[in-house]
């Protein structure tokens, strides 16, 4: 699929891209080749200008769970009405809802801040509560866009263990952005290198490291072939020397 804007930008220049069901993939590349982009296309957010987006089974808005940036919270309610939003926008009684937002804030480490306000939570809790409310739903489809991108050293790696529990337990599928090599690696099943704008798949790299990860991969020698692997692939991808 191909992407332009009105003004005549083209963003995305014939993405061809397979996810499979339960597949953990990073899109890795730098910034402004349109990763972002992508991952709106797919969410149905935009629509592709050029080719299209095919499900092998039909998605409705539930299926899919988004992670931004930033946590998106709204400042004025508790943590556990933040996390029920999408259950209540889909219908789910107020009863029902709190007992699935509770469970799922339990799964994120925050069972005792369902009363707390987002001012109350560090960077790191904010983001575990985003974390929940995009997999309040259960949804098949998990994107996840740069989430830890602003986070210390230490509170992302916990995070990505966090996250890959979460997806171990649930087996949804996973797309997600990040401009680190060492993340994309410690994380995925499979790397999709993005080229400079306009966006195009340059690279995609399988990671056959054994699931579930932990401080044995990333201190292990085959974690750090691959790193070196990936990022001679980004360079190369974006015209640098490796």
């Amino acid at each position: 699929m191909s992407l332009t804007y009105p003004n005549g930008t083209c963003a995305l220049d014939s993405v061809d891209l397979s996810v499979a069901e339960g597949e953990f993939v990073s899109l890795l590349g730098p910034s402004g080749c349109g990763k972002s982009t992508i991952l709106r296309l797919v969410a149905g957010l935009m629509e592709p200008t050029g080719g299209q987006l095919n499900w092998l089974r039909p998605v409705a808005r539930g299926d899919i769970g988004f992670v931004f940036q930033e946590s998106t919270l709204m400042p004025w309610a508790r943590i556990i009405d933040n996390v029920r939003l999408p259950l209540d926008l889909a219908g789910v009684p107020k009863g029902e809802g709190n007992d699935r937002a509770a469970d799922g804030l339990v799964r994120v480490g925050l069972g005792d801040f369902q009363k707390a306000f987002p001012a109350e939570l560090s960077g790191g809790m904010k983001m575990r509560a985003s974390l929940a409310r995009a997999l309040v739903t259960n949804p098949r489809l998990l994107l996840l866009d740069e989430p830890f991108a602003a986070l210390d050293e230490i509170t992302r790696l916990k995070l990505n263990d966090d996250l890959l529990s979460l997806w171990e337990a649930q087996r949804f599928t996973a797309l997600f952005v990040t401009h680190s090599v060492f993340e994309s690696v410690y994380l995925s099943g499979r790397i999709v290198i993005v080229g400079p704008r306009p966006g195009r798949v340059v690279a995609e790299v399988p990671v056959p490291l054994p699931f579930p990860r932990g401080l044995s991969v990333r201190t292990g020698t085959d974690y750090g072939a691959i790193c070196r692997d990936v990022s001679d692939r980004l360079h190369a991808a974006i015209g640098l020397a490796a």
